[in-house]
């Protein structure tokens, strides 16, 4: 992937690990000056040291994207570090356990708050910029295969999941005469240290959680973020030509395949 992203600024709002920072880690590979964000200013900072090891420019900003004027400064700070922008992945994510019968006002607008509203504000900001300045930009959202349906305890985060694709395409289609792209990739089970935690808190997992689901899927593996964080550099540069409003399942598991 190196040199896709040369002479790019690219921001990754939950960037400090997991999916998120795969691509931060990526793009920095690919040639982009990269703006992280993320809640924690210790594990934060210490990622963006470790990026500036790879030979790039980046840079860590303490936000918390389900703040919307927090998921628009994370933009105008960018702007401010590198002088504009022309990436956006939102990583961000919540993930917390919640039925349609058993999840409470508080939980599903926390869901809303970190999964579709900071995004849309994010994009808000971002727009501004790529259109003010008239060049091409690129976005790119990480959803989730769990928007088609997902499982009943995912109740609110399958409904703000199903929110950000219907938001990607809609936000695709109103400027794709500005040149700006924006693409949706839904992930299916990927293994990551927030997956890890959810595993132990929610469904006793051990420390070999990754290890046994591995044996119940086809291609012996769960998702990676560093295979997700690939196709996401792929998205975010003039390598992907002209694809916008698409909603694309990274998964193993085909969507209406029945054995």
């Amino acid at each position: 992937m190196s040199g896709l992203l040369a002479e790019k600024v690219v921001l990754v709002n939950g960037g400090t690990q997991g999916v998120g920072g795969a691509v931060a880690r990526a793009a920095v590979l690919a040639g982009a000056d990269v703006m992280v964000t993320g809640r924690r200013r210790d594990a934060g900072e210490r990622f963006a040291a470790e990026l500036l090891t790879l030979g790039g420019r980046a840079q860590f900003t303490q936000l918390d994207l389900a703040d919307p004027d927090q998921a628009r400064a994370s933009v105008a700070e960018t702007v401010t570090a590198y002088g504009r922008i022309d990436g956006l992945c939102n990583a961000a994510g919540l993930t917390t356990r919640g039925s349609i019968t058993d999840t409470s006002p508080e939980l599903f607008d926390a869901h809303m708050a970190v999964n579709l509203r900071g995004p849309f504000f994010a994009m808000q900001a971002a727009i501004e910029d790529m259109r003010a300045r008239g060049v091409a930009g690129s976005i790119v959202n990480i959803g989730s295969t769990s928007a088609h349906g997902g499982q009943a305890f995912l109740a609110p985060y399958v409904a703000a999941k199903a929110g950000l694709t219907a938001l990607t395409r809609n936000a695709a289609h109103a400027h794709r005469w500005d040149r700006i792209r924006i693409n949706c990739l839904n992930i299916g089970w990927t293994e990551t240290e927030g997956e890890a935690e959810t595993q132990r808190r929610f469904h006793d997992g051990g420390a070999d959680w990754a290890e046994q689901a591995a044996k119940n899927v086809p291609m012996g593996k769960l998702g990676q973020p560093d295979e997700i964080a690939d196709m996401v550099v792929l998205l975010l540069s003039p390598r992907s030509g002209v694809v916008t409003g698409s909603v694309i399942d990274w998964d193993q598991l085909v969507l209406g395949g029945l054995d």
